[in-house]
């Protein structure tokens, strides 16, 4: 049965496909699929759109059931946007001062139509969300106005700015250091620098380092996106700072549009280098400091620009058809044109080389070394301190020391018998209280260098020493009384191979001609060994050539020199400028044209030299300060100030000048005063006078030659020994003070009383900040330790033995004091309180908006300008900071340190980041200081605190406390 129906459905089946594939044909499946696949679709489309509508009509009903109707609210909204807009009032006051509002009202308006209003304006017309931006900016100008006036300023601009600047020096001289100390054969880069930089900031700094603010663009928008943020948040009211959207524009205009150029411009080196060149653009620049700063740039691209430049003034004075007067002015520009050219290429193959280029080593292994007598360097302020580092070394201290400290007893000794013999109030009592004190002070030197007791003894005659201890036991003690002794201490420095002549060969010696200035410098064009070419490495090379070489030809009777006034001339260039580096600026000046003739037994030279009126002068005043003998004899008529066009009185004074000329030449002349043949020759060289000292520095001469000639603060030196030698001067002050308080204050004040620099810490001062090293015990005022920090810093006087230093810083004092007395703490509060004034305020706000929006128009970035330009610029930086060095620094601290100091100040200057560093210190103080109630350091040290130097230094602190935290 069951199988009868399975063959029944297997034949119905087989006979419905048979006649489905002859009805339908082969493709009868795929119609099959498609019509189901057709149906399921159709169902499923119709479930949707049911579902839809029903969910609308459900979601409509929720709606009208739930929420509020809002037929009314639209309708009053659209009323009030067609209404006319109103007009808008904005206060004006900002400062309440008005020539400070005006300006700062045009800035404002000026950022807000040049950073929004550009693209506000194409999405809205509407001038409510500007006007709430404006009103946002004067709140905020308005709170800062208000904090500014509640400030004292004076801190800050007399110590927290000198302490910033000070201190930024510090770690880039130390920098400079360790690069030097890694590899003494390979010069760093300047990345190189610049990383070395930032590892000595955080070890000074200990918990904070701006490396990535200054090295990286992304890090430095969102330091200052930060700041801002923090600034509104004091700065505006607290509805305006809930606003994000108002809060991020403000934000973005003060951080990218005025924070960001604005340090991008204060940190541009060469913006900078022409900063330089326009503060001092009333000083002309010297020949002899450009020509200095060419043989001692280790900059290519440098001394490549200043060829160049020479080569293309060559070209076009050669170009020039001129003839007469005219030619001879050609003739002396192309002779300095192509000597300027000639040093160049000369210091630039050495640099390519890889000679040496040290003007101190090159001087010490081939230079000719000037003499300078014992006599010459115990006067001298900077030669002095060179040839006691010696003698300490050497353990001959105590003979120096013992010849100062009798060279100021005598000083002061024939101060005190001077006054006492002129003033006579008190009869014998006043005599005997002065012997007794001059007493007092022989015995102390006596027993402090002389006796059985004094350690170390200076080695003199045992008969010489008797002879003082019984002059002292019987007879009253006289400025004299240690000449003896002292004679034989001066020759036994002189002679004993140990001091004076051992000294020569010292390399002290040799850096001691270079502060001197006398050294010099063989730049060599062929082989090591000395065989080529060379030229004076020294700004005042040729009185050194007068030193070593016209010496001889003076002490020479053989040799007849004649000079006189053949012509005058009226120029508006200077003869011996280098492509017109010193032409005054195009004023016109007169010249004397001076004729000289040299004889001797084989040969005969003439030739001409050009001095202008004033120059004679200044040589006058060099020699007879130099040769008082001959104040007595030579007279130079004629005033020093007077018109450079006055011709009549040129010509009138030309004849006494020749007569001066003939007087100052004559034989007995120059045997009378051998050592004037050096200033006469370097007078009347063919070459640009080297002025001597001008007004301001003959008036320091009250100053200076006190440490110089007369030594009256050579005890100051005492105060650098060992124990064992300053303990008998400190009892020998103890006794004299006790003998008579108002007598003794001169002495103790000149020659014991001096209060001490800087304190004793237990860190050490070269790790620590510049104000670190303020003493607040010192009862000195506050610009005298101000110089005495930069003067550290900048020429790094603590390298020095402290008795320079405290010559200094005795200079200094009485510097300040004779200039400006005791209103000098008076003047600086004035000085600082006239930089706050509205009108240097408006000022500096009018030079912002000028720089930012000339003319009303908002400034083009300035291209760049070509790497020529820029390195010509460097140079003519360094030259005119180098010109207005006063010669009278020279003297106190030595030529080379003052040109070193100079330069290194200059060559931090040329770095970016560096520069941006120092701005952001600056602000960061700046802040610290307006906000005193807010903790803003430690704000700065969180938003440094991702600083890869930090991590380092933090990991380096932890690798090193292990091993101890260990052994505990």
């Amino acid at each position: 049965m069951l199988t009868e129906t399975s063959l029944s459905i297997w034949g119905w089946g087989s006979l419905g496909i048979v006649l489905s594939l002859i009805t339908f044909g082969p493709f009868v499946i795929f119609y099959l699929a498609f019509y189901i696949l057709c149906f399921v679709g159709g169902g499923f489309v119709v479930t949707l759109l049911f579902g839809k509508t029903n969910s609308e009509k459900y979601l409509e009903q929720c709606e009208h059931s739930f929420l509020p109707p809002t037929s009314t609210g639209i309708p009053k909204c659209l009323e009030e946007m067609k209404r006319e807009a109103r007009t808008i009032k904005i206060d004006r006051r900002l400062t309440g001062a008005n020539i400070i509002d005006e300006p700062l009202q045009q800035v404002i308006q000026f950022s807000l139509r040049d950073y929004v209003q550009y693209w506000y304006y194409t999405l809205s017309d509407d001038e409510s969300f500007l006007l709430e931006i404006r009103q946002a900016l004067q709140n905020a100008l308005i709170q800062f106005a208000t904090r500014s006036k509640e400030i004292d300023w004076q801190p800050y601009f007399t110590t927290r700015i000198v302490d910033d600047f000070g201190t930024h020096l510090r770690v880039f001289r130390k920098a400079q250091q360790k690069i030097t100390e890694k590899d003494d054969q390979v010069k760093g880069t300047a990345e190189d620098l610049v990383d070395t930089f930032f590892e000595v900031e955080v070890e000074m700094e200990k918990d904070v380092c701006r490396d990535l603010v200054c090295t990286s663009p992304k890090d430095e928008e969102g330091f200052l996106r930060d700041l801002c943020e923090v600034l509104l948040y004091l700065l505006l009211p607290p509805g305006d700072f809930q606003n994000k959207i108002m809060r991020y524009f403000v934000r973005e205009i003060l951080a990218r549009g005025i924070l960001l150029p604005l340090i991008n411009q204060l940190s541009d080196p060469d913006y900078i280098n022409q900063y330089i060149i326009w503060m001092i653009r009333d000083s002309n620049c010297n020949y002899e400091a450009f020509m200095n700063i060419i043989k001692l740039s280790d900059n290519i691209g440098e001394l490549e620009a200043v060829r160049d430049k020479a080569a293309e003034e060559l070209q076009y004075l050669r170009s020039l058809d001129t003839a007469g007067d005219d030619i001879n002015t050609i003739k002396n520009q192309i002779n300095s044109l192509l000597f300027v050219k000639k040093v160049c290429d000369s210091r630039i193959q050495r640099l390519q080389s890889g000679k040496e280029i040290n003007t101190v080593k090159l001087a010490a292994n081939f230079g000719k070394l000037c003499t300078v007598p014992l006599d010459s360097i115990l006067v001298d302020n900077v030669a002095l301190q060179f040839f006691m580092d010696y003698m300490q070394q050497t353990g001959g201290q105590a003979h120096l020391f013992f010849w100062m400290t009798v060279e100021g007893y005598r000083v002061t000794a024939q101060q005190q018998l001077e006054a006492l013999s002129g003033r006579q109030k008190d009869g014998k009592h006043q005599t005997n209280q002065t012997k007794g004190l001059l007493r007092a002070a022989a015995v102390g030197i006596y027993e402090q260098y002389l006796s059985e007791k004094a350690s170390p003894r200076v080695t003199v005659d045992d008969y010489l020493v008797a002879k003082l201890a019984d002059t002292l036991n019987h007879e009253d003690p006289t400025p004299e009384i240690f000449d003896d002794i002292q004679r034989k201490v001066y020759e036994l420095m002189l002679r004993d191979e140990r001091f004076y002549p051992s000294f020569r060969q010292n390399a002290l010696y040799v850096r001691m001609l270079a502060e001197l200035d006398m050294l010099k410098d063989p730049s060599f064009r062929g082989s090591d060994d000395g065989d080529g070419e060379s030229f004076n490495g020294s700004p005042t090379g040729s009185i050194n050539l007068s030193l070593d070489d016209l010496s001889n030809v003076s002490s020479d009777d053989s040799v007849q020199l004649h000079a006189y006034i053949s012509d005058t001339v009226y120029a508006d260039y200077d003869p011996y400028a280098v492509a017109g580096v010193c032409n005054d600026h195009g004023k016109t000046y007169a010249l004397y044209a001076i004729t000289v003739h040299r004889r001797s037994l084989n040969s005969e030279e003439m030739w001409k030299t050009y001095r202008r009126y004033s120059d004679f002068h200044d040589f006058h005043m060099r020699i007879t300060e130099q040769f008082e003998n001959l104040s007595s004899i030579l007279k130079l008529p004629g005033k020093k100030t007077f018109n450079n066009m006055d011709r009549d009185f040129l010509e009138k004074r030309k004849k006494d000048l020749n007569a001066y000329l003939q007087l100052l030449l004559t034989p007995e002349m120059m045997k009378a005063s051998p050592a004037l043949a050096h200033y006469v020759y370097d007078f009347l060289e063919n070459k640009a006078y080297s002025k001597g000292k001008g007004d301001f520095a003959r008036k320091m001469d009250t100053f200076v030659n006190p440490l110089r000639n007369s030594m009256r603060n050579v005890s100051n030196a005492v105060k650098s020994l060992p124990d064992s030698l300053a303990e008998g001067m400190t009892k020998m002050s103890d006794n004299m003070g006790k003998m008579s308080e108002r007598l003794g204050q001169d002495i103790r004040q000149s020659f014991f009383k001096v209060p001490p620099l800087i304190p004793k810490t237990d860190s050490d001062p070269e790790h620590c900040r510049v104000s670190a090293q303020l003493d607040d015990t010192v009862d000195d005022n506050i610009p005298l330790r101000v110089m005495l920090l930069l003067m550290d810093e900048v020429f790094d006087l603590k390298e020095r033995n402290q008795w320079l230093r405290r010559n200094i810083k005795n200079l200094l004092q009485q510097l300040i004091r004779a200039t400006y007395g005791d209103t000098i703490n008076r003047k600086i509060v004035d000085h600082v309180d006239w930089m706050t004034s509205p009108e240097q305020v408006a000022d500096l706000v009018k030079r912002f908006r000028d720089a930012f929006w000339p003319n009303g128009i908002l400034a083009e970035t300035v291209p760049c300008r070509d790497k020529a330009i820029r390195m010509r610029t460097r140079v003519a930086g360094k030259t005119k900071l180098l010109s207005i060095m006063p010669d009278e620094l020279k003297h106190i601290i030595g030529a080379e340190t003052t040109r070193k100091g100079i330069l290194r100040v200059f060559e931090m200057f040329q770095h970016n980041q560096l520069n941006r560093r120092m701005v952001y210190v600056f602000l960061e103080g700046f802040l610290e200081t307006l906000f005193p109630q807010y903790k803003f350091r430690e704000l700065f040290n969180r938003l440094h605190s991702r600083s890869k130097q930090m991590q380092k230094y933090k990991q380096k602190l932890q690798t090193t406390q292990a091993p101890s935290l260990q052994k505990r």
